[in-house]
């Protein structure tokens, strides 16, 4: 991966947006543009526009089906980004640290229900 591609790719990811447009095509592969756009407050060109720039960067794949363009959620540019980084040794230690801060906070959201009950 070029540090030009890397720079579209960390471009894509910095904005809330496409980086929940990604959680929903990784929750619902296949999803369409339409049904897509109708999980947001704005109009379908802004979501059309986001497409667009994670299209270029690599993590959103589409294909025609019909009338209907169905995407997908492309991780390969991410694990690419991760491989550069990161060597097995590391991979099992943020692994098992990120484990153990997910149990944390799923933790402190229970205490926090238990709370307010």
């Amino acid at each position: 991966m070029t540090e030009n591609e890397m720079d579209i790719l960390f471009r894509a990811l910095a904005h809330e947006t496409r980086r929940t447009i990604l959680d929903a095509l990784r929750d619902r592969p296949g999803l369409g543009v339409g049904e897509l756009a109708r999980l947001f407050d704005v109009s379908r060109i802004a979501v059309m526009n986001h497409l667009e720039v994670l299209t270029q960067a690599g993590l959103v794949i589409s294909k025609k089906d019909g009338r209907t363009r169905r995407l997908y959620l492309n991780v390969v540019p991410i694990q690419m980004i991760q491989d550069r980084w990161m060597n097995g040794f590391s991979v099992m230690w943020a692994s098992r640290l990120t484990g153990l801060k997910y149990a944390a906070e799923a933790d402190e959201k229970q205490k926090r229900r238990t709370t307010n009950e």
